[in-house]
């Protein structure tokens, strides 16, 4: 088998008939490189920043939930828009497909123009609230104004990916994600340290820089793909004209896949605020420990949106027992293959550890965190793969209230509890107070959270949702 016979386009496999693990694996195989490879963005920033002094990796610890918070506050639209894009296509409605996905990439601009000019004035405050202080507080805003006003790029290229991936095609997506981050590697440490025509490094802020040049490419060359339509869905200038009742069909959808990446963001977030109480180091160590997790758990979240794909088209072809059996399948592989990744980190932890982490003491906590966590990791791609079948029906709510209940009302509480010592909770767990009860705050989310999406797929409100003709546009599209 070559390399062409990994990674296959929606015109190579078919989503709604035959076999269910192999397209599902040609689909996820490009989504896990290219959020690999999004991941490598945050970890060239943490390699080289590491190099800089601890203030910046603290700076881009309190910096990067930020970020996800800013694109997941209308990351909800780019979820519509692959979701509608997913079921037409399943339906064989391409016009319509066409259509959703036009009208998806307009109000994205929108609303990440708005976020951004938004996040900018807000930043400094924000991060202040998030115990950031002192010259971390100075650096992290740095970073973050740039950021903010580079928001449309760093969110376009998000919804290229979301359509093209409704379509059934996450190779082109995966190229295009590897030219720039080729790119980003290659002038992050001129802007960071300085050189030719930089003569002086700008520290946080020049990984900033970098960054948003990296991505108005990504965005412009997505962009071009999609309005040139020769490989997955296309997009029409035509199509763009705003259609404010096409968007509270998108509203319908993407709100609640915007409060779950929120929800996310803001419990990332919180858990800085939780965490802050601790030293600079421990800090630095709680925010290696997250990157790393990124990286860990791609196969998980890759999954999970296959199965959003997947799940979608089978159900706009009417076919609920194999949307069904998509999830199931999903859930069982993403159980063992963590759980046996959580084996190889167990065994390595230390050496994965060492390259983004400023000194030993930092290392040393890290080591901890991860080993902690490690036995729950199949548990984190059980509840991604149901989540995933939630939003490929349309039932992003189900999906969010899982979400939020696993981290913001079982994780962070135990945290906030077990890390201040507090009665009568910490009497009874006293071998998890203090910094192990941010750990364990984890353990035991991770698990319930698996057992909650399971339990309620199983229930089966799932069945019978087709959110095409929710709203009251009938897309009828006419050519450029």
């Amino acid at each position: 088998m070559g390399i062409s016979d990994l990674f296959k386009g929606k015109e190579e496999m078919d989503l709604t008939s035959g076999d269910i693990a192999r397209p599902l694996f040609f689909l996820s195989l490009p989504i896990v490189i290219t959020n690999l490879l999004q991941t490598a963005y945050n970890l060239a920033d943490t390699f080289w920043l590491a190099r800089v002094n601890e203030v910046a990796l603290a700076a881009i610890t309190f910096g990067f939930p930020m970020v996800f918070l800013l694109i997941s506050l209308g990351m909800g639209l780019s979820v519509a828009g692959s979701v509608l894009v997913a079921q037409h296509t399943g339906a064989e409605e391409p016009r319509e497909a066409e259509y959703a996905a036009s009208q998806t990439v307009m109000f994205a601009f929108v609303a990440s123009t708005i976020l951004g000019i938004v996040g900018y004035f807000a930043v400094d405050t924000v991060l202040w609230l998030l115990g950031a202080r002192g010259a971390v507080l100075r650096e992290a805003t740095q970073y973050m104004e740039v950021i903010a006003l580079g928001m449309p790029f760093l969110f376009g290229f998000f919804v290229f990916i979301s359509l093209m991936r409704g379509y059934g095609d996450t190779v082109t997506p995966m190229l295009v994600m590897f030219g720039t981050v080729v790119l980003n590697v290659v002038i992050d440490p001129l802007f960071i340290f300085g050189f030719g025509p930089i003569p002086d490094g700008l520290g946080v802020q020049g990984a900033a820089i970098a960054t948003v040049i990296s991505r108005f490419v990504a965005t412009a060359v997505g962009l071009a793909i999609m309005f040139r339509g020769k490989r997955g869905v296309q997009i029409r200038l035509s199509q763009m004209a705003p259609d404010l009742q096409f968007f509270k069909k998108m509203l319908g959808i993407g709100v609640p896949a915007s409060i779950e990446g929120t929800g996310r963001s803001v419990s990332v977030n919180l858990m800085l605020v939780v965490v802050a109480i601790f030293s600079s180091g421990f800090v630095a160590a709680f925010g290696v420990g997250i990157r790393i997790f990124s990286v860990i758990f791609l196969p998980a979240i890759a999954v999970g949106q296959g199965v959003e794909t997947m799940v979608g088209q089978n159900i706009g072809a009417g076919k609920y027992d194999r949307a069904q059996r998509t999830a199931d399948t999903a859930a069982v592989g993403m159980f063992g293959a963590l759980s046996v990744l959580a084996v190889i980190v167990f065994a390595f932890t230390e050496p994965i550890v060492a390259p983004l982490s400023p000194n030993q003491e930092v290392t040393d906590i890290a080591v901890t965190f991860l080993r902690v966590v490690a036995p729950t990791f199949g548990f984190i791609g059980v509840m991604r793969s149901y989540n995933g079948a939630f939003r490929g029906s349309g039932k992003t709510m189900v999906s969010a209230a899982i979400a939020i209940t696993m981290l913001g009302i079982i994780r962070l509480p135990i945290a906030y509890v077990l890390s201040r010592g507090i009665d009568p909770v910490a009497s009874l767990l006293p071998f998890a107070t203090g910094q192990a009860g941010i750990w364990t705050s984890f353990v035991v989310s991770n698990t319930l959270g698996a057992v909650i999406a399971f339990a309620w797929f199983r229930r089966g409100t799932w069945r019978g949702a087709d959110v095409r003709g929710q709203g009251a546009v009938d897309a009828s599209p006419t050519d450029d």
